[in-house]
């Protein structure tokens, strides 16, 4: 299991549907993601259903992240873009306004690098971070993820064009 004293990484359940459905529905969030329109409950709904597929046919993997102690949903993991001839998947963290700066988003990085490093066996795992987004920037930073990439004028924002930094960990 995916877990340590501070949070757990699970599969996404039929309950979650309140929590993705607030989640996914936020136009603030949209501009980080590829996300245009809400999503309907009945397509979360499928959504929910078919995440039992292997990460293998799916090319993708969402978890829960669960605070612990609480028992709180914090926020979620994402694994996708999967390409297993090239060794190499794309990550995506997010936590919830709520719980942001307690360290989560850090706790989640280490338990999805071993799964990805150590069970999967894939040699590497990159991110896209907007260039506004200090907090995470300054995390995979001192998570000794490498700066590799600048792709200018990638994302469109409310106001205007942002730049992202490709960051990348290998095995």
């Amino acid at each position: 299991m995916l877990e340590n004293e501070i949070i757990k990484l699970r599969a996404i359940e039929p309950e979650d549907l309140d929590r993705l459905y607030a989640w996914e529905n936020n136009p603030q969030l949209w501009a980080v993601g590829n996300a245009r329109n809400p999503y309907s409950r009945f397509a979360l709904k499928q959504y929910i259903i078919n995440s039992d597929k292997d990460i293998y046919e799916n090319k993708q993997l969402r978890l829960m992240m669960v605070n612990v102690k609480t028992g709180e949903t914090v926020g979620t993991v994402d694994l996708f873009d999967f390409d297993i001839h090239h060794s190499r998947i794309a990550l995506g963290l997010f936590v919830d306004a709520t719980f942001q700066g307690k360290g989560f988003a850090k706790v989640a990085l280490h338990l999805i690098e071993d799964y990805v490093f150590n069970f999967l066996k894939i040699n590497q795992l990159y991110c896209h971070i907007s260039e506004s987004n200090t907090a995470s920037r300054n995390m995979f930073e001192k998570e000794n993820y490498e700066s590799n990439g600048l792709l200018k004028n990638w994302i469109k924002t409310p106001d205007g064009f942002e730049n992202i930094i490709v960051f990348q960990r290998f095995r």
